[in-house]
Parts: C-alpha cells; sequence; structure tokens
C-alpha cells in the first residue's frame, strides 16, 4: 500500500511540474501596429521581416485609415497628456499596419525589439531595435506595442473583435 502511495505522490508531482512547464511554453499575443511614418516611410516590409526573424508568427494582419474618433478612443489613457492632439492627429494622418503576432512572451519580447518609445534615444540605447531603425522621435517613433496582457486583449478586440465604423480597411479607401 505503501508504495502505490509514493508511486501516486510521484505520478502526481510529474503531471503538476509537466502542467507548468507547457503552461511556460504556451503561445501569447499582443497587438503590433505600424504607424503612418512606418507606412509611408516604407517600413513595413522591414519591420514584417524583422518580426517573423525574431521567432513571431503574424496570426491576423490588416492595413486600416484611422479616424479622430478611433484614434482617440484607442490612445484614450493618454488624453489627459500635453502630446495628445497631436499623437491623435499623426495618427490619422495615413493608413497604419495593425497585427496580431504570437509567441511564448510575445508581449515582453515585442517591447524589447521595438525599443524605448524615443526613437532619439533608442538610436543611442538600442540602436537594433526598430524604433532606433525606423522611427524618428518620442511621437513620430514608427510603432506601435501593448504593455500588458489587458492592454493586448483590448487593443486586439479594437481592431479585429468587432471593427469600429470609423476605421476602414484600406482596401476601401
Amino acid at each position: 500500500m505503501r508504495q502505490i502511495s509514493v508511486f501516486l505522490l510521484h505520478l502526481l508531482l510529474v503531471l503538476f511540474l509537466q502542467s507548468l512547464s507547457y503552461a511556460a511554453l504556451e503561445k501569447e499575443r499582443t497587438l503590433a501596429l505600424i504607424k503612418p511614418d512606418g507606412i509611408c516611410g516604407n517600413f513595413a516590409n522591414q519591420i514584417k521581416q524583422v518580426i517573423s526573424q525574431s521567432g513571431f508568427v503574424i496570426i491576423h494582419e490588416m492595413m486600416v485609415q484611422l479616424d479622430v474618433r478611433n484614434a482617440t478612443l484607442f490612445y484614450s489613457e493618454h488624453s489627459a497628456k500635453s502630446f495628445f492632439p497631436n499623437l491623435v492627429e499623426y495618427m490619422t494622418s495615413g493608413p497604419v499596419v495593425v497585427m496580431v503576432i504570437e509567441k511564448t512572451n510575445a508581449i515582453a519580447d515585442w517591447r524589447a525589439l521595438i525599443g524605448p518609445t524615443d526613437a532619439g534615444k533608442a538610436k543611442v540605447s538600442h540602436p537594433n531595435s526598430i524604433r532606433a531603425m525606423c522611427g524618428s522621435n518620442s511621437e513620430r517613433n514608427c510603432v506601435h506595442g501593448s504593455d500588458s496582457p489587458q492592454s493586448a486583449a483590448r487593443e486586439i478586440s479594437f481592431f479585429f473583435g468587432e471593427i469600429s465604423p470609423g476605421i476602414m480597411e484600406h482596401d476601401e479607401l
């Protein structure tokens, strides 16, 4: 009887440890957005290539044109900041490419890959980051990435859940 108890305890421990390792390997999704300067600067293909070479899988992708209402909604967490009007104007100045990308630890890895918000500082501190390669400054920094699992879920839903009426797929323009 004691051998059966020890065996069952061992089996439970093995199953528990397996579940932990499988959870650690679970894929995570995040939103990757190429901003208007990335599109008009012809960086979109280069950015997508870096995404793929970094082990991400692009699950969904579309080019859209944001209107003022949707840019305001998407960046509402920044609405009280002085740069907000410029951000909305910039994000509505041309099309953007939105993607759902996936890999283990996607949110943190994408944030590391894009580099610091200020592209000028990124050129010094993270010269191989996407913002260092493609961005100009803290406002025109070429890409956006979700900063948390909650933000990723909200932002993915914003674009790929039910498309808001003010967001037109680029083919409709």
